[in-house]
C-alpha cells in the first residue's frame, strides 16, 4: 500500500511540476502526447465545443466559446493544485503519517484524510500548526512543499499578466483592421480602400505592420497556445479571420501586382503562412489538413465568386482576368494556406472570412465614408453655385 502511494505520489508531484514548468516557463513548444495540459484541453474543449455548436442563439454560442478560454485557465491552475496536494499527501502516506493528529481516525483512509489536510494547508502556506509532524522526513517534505507552493503562487501572479498582455497586443492589431479591410475583413475590402493616391505605399507599412505581428502571433501562441482559444471582444473579428484576411490579400497581390507592395506581400505571405502552420502542429491538425487536401473543403472562391472578385479588384486598379496566368498563381498560393486555415477554424469552433464582402454590411469606415461622400458632395454644389454666380454677374456688368 505505501510503495504505490509512493509511486503515485512521485508521478502526481513531477507530473505537476514539469508541466507546469514546460506551460509557463519554457519559451518554446513543448513536446510529448501525454502532458497534462494537452490532456485537459483534449478532454474539456471537445465536449464544450459540442455543447456550445448545438445553442441556437448566436450571441449565447459566442459567449459560451468566449468563456472557455479565461474558464479554461483557471481550472487548469485548479488542477496542478490538486495534483501537487494529491502527491505530496500521498508522499506522506507512504511516510506512514508521522503526525500529532488528535482528529485523525486510526483508518487507513482516516490517515490519508490527515495527510491530505496537511498537504493542502502546506501547499497555500496557511501554516495552522494544528498537526505536528514527528519525523525528520515528513518535516523535510513539508518545507519541500512549502517551497513549491510558494514558487506555484508566484508563476501563477506572473503567469496571467503575460498571458493578457499578448492577448492585448494581438487584440489591437485585430481592431484596427476593421476600419481597413471591413468587418469581418476581406482581402478586396483591403485592396480597394488602399486603390486611392499614394494607397500602394501606405499598403506596403500595412503590411509590414502585419508581418510583424503574424511573427508576434507565431512566438506567443506557440509558447501559449491557451490564447488560440480566446476570443475577440467584438463581433466579426477573430484572430485567424483577420490573418486569413491578410494572407488572402498576400496572394491576390502577388498573383496580380508587380511592384513594392507585390515584393512586402511576399514576406508578410510567409511569416503569416509559417504562423497558421506551426499553430497546426500545436494542436496536432496534420491529418485534418491532410484529409482537406485530399478530399477538399469548402471552397471559399466557387467560380460564381471568381467573376465578382474580378470586377471587384478593377475597383481597386487591379486586373485579375486580364492575366491568364493570374488564376492559376492565386490558386497556387490558396492551396498554400486554406488547408491549415480551414482546420483550425474547425478546430476552435472560428469562421472563415469571404473574399468578397456582404453587400449590405456595415462597419465604421463606410459610416464615415457615407458623411465624407455626402460633404464632398455638398462642396462640389457650393463650388459649382458660386461659378454660376460669378458667370451671372459677369453677363449683367456687360450689359
Amino acid at each position: 500500500m505505501r510503495v504505490v502511494a509512493l509511486v503515485a505520489g512521485l508521478l502526481f508531484c513531477l507530473g505537476a511540476v514539469v508541466d507546469a514548468f514546460q506551460t509557463i516557463i519554457l519559451p518554446r513548444r513543448p513536446t510529448g502526447r501525454f502532458r497534462i495540459t494537452r490532456l485537459f484541453y483534449i478532454v474539456t474543449w471537445v465536449p464544450w465545443a459540442a455543447v456550445a455548436r448545438r445553442i441556437r442563439n448566436r450571441k449565447l454560442r459566442e459567449m459560451a466559446y468566449s468563456t472557455y478560454g479565461p474558464g479554461s485557465l483557471l481550472f487548469l491552475l485548479m488542477l496542478w493544485a490538486l495534483l501537487l496536494v494529491s502527491g505530496f499527501g500521498l508522499l506522506l502516506f507512504a511516510l506512514g503519517t508521522p503526525f500529532a493528529d488528535a482528529m485523525a481516525a486510526p483508518s487507513a483512509l482516516g490517515r490519508l484524510r490527515t495527510d491530505l489536510y496537511v498537504s493542502g494547508t502546506t501547499l497555500f502556506t496557511l501554516g495552522l500548526g494544528d498537526v505536528v509532524p514527528r519525523s525528520l522526513a515528513a518535516r523535510a517534505l513539508i518545507v519541500c512543499e512549502s517551497g513549491t507552493g510558494l514558487g506555484f503562487v508566484a508563476l501563477v501572479i506572473g503567469y496571467v499578466p503575460v498571458l493578457y498582455g499578448a492577448f492585448s497586443r494581438r487584440e489591437v492589431s485585430v481592431a484596427l483592421l476593421d476600419a481597413r479591410a471591413g468587418s469581418p475583413p476581406t482581402s478586396v475590402e483591403l485592396l480597394r480602400r488602399h486603390s486611392f493616391a499614394g494607397g500602394q505605399e501606405t499598403l506596403v507599412v500595412l503590411l509590414i505592420e502585419w508581418e510583424r505581428w503574424s511573427a508576434e502571433l507565431l512566438e506567443s501562441h506557440v509558447s501559449y497556445p491557451i490564447l488560440c482559444y480566446y476570443r475577440s471582444q467584438h463581433d466579426n473579428q477573430s484572430w485567424l479571420s483577420a490573418l486569413t484576411a491578410i494572407l488572402d490579400s498576400c496572394a491576390l497581390l502577388i498573383s496580380l501586382a508587380p511592384g513594392a507592395a507585390s515584393r512586402q506581400a511576399q514576406l508578410t505571405f510567409a511569416m503569416a503562412r509559417h504562423a497558421l502552420v506551426d499553430l497546426g502542429h500545436v494542436f496536432q491538425l496534420d491529418k485534418k489538413v491532410a484529409r482537406w487536401i485530399v478530399r477538399g473543403g469548402v471552397d471559399r472562391l466557387p467560380p460564381p465568386n471568381f467573376q465578382q472578385l474580378c470586377a471587384a479588384m478593377l475597383q481597386a486598379n487591379l486586373r485579375l482576368c486580364g492575366d491568364p496566368e493570374a488564376p492559376a498563381r492565386l490558386h497556387a498560393l490558396r492551396a498554400l494556406y486554406e488547408p491549415q486555415a480551414q482546420a483550425l477554424a474547425d478546430y476552435l469552433a472560428l469562421t472563415l472570412p469571404a473574399w468578397i464582402p456582404e453587400p449590405f454590411s456595415k462597419d465604421q469606415w463606410k459610416t464615415v465614408e457615407a458623411v465624407r461622400s455626402q460633404a464632398a458632395s455638398i462642396l462640389q454644389g457650393s463650388v459649382v453655385s458660386d461659378q454660376a454666380e460669378a458667370v451671372r454677374l459677369h453677363r449683367d456688368e456687360q450689359h
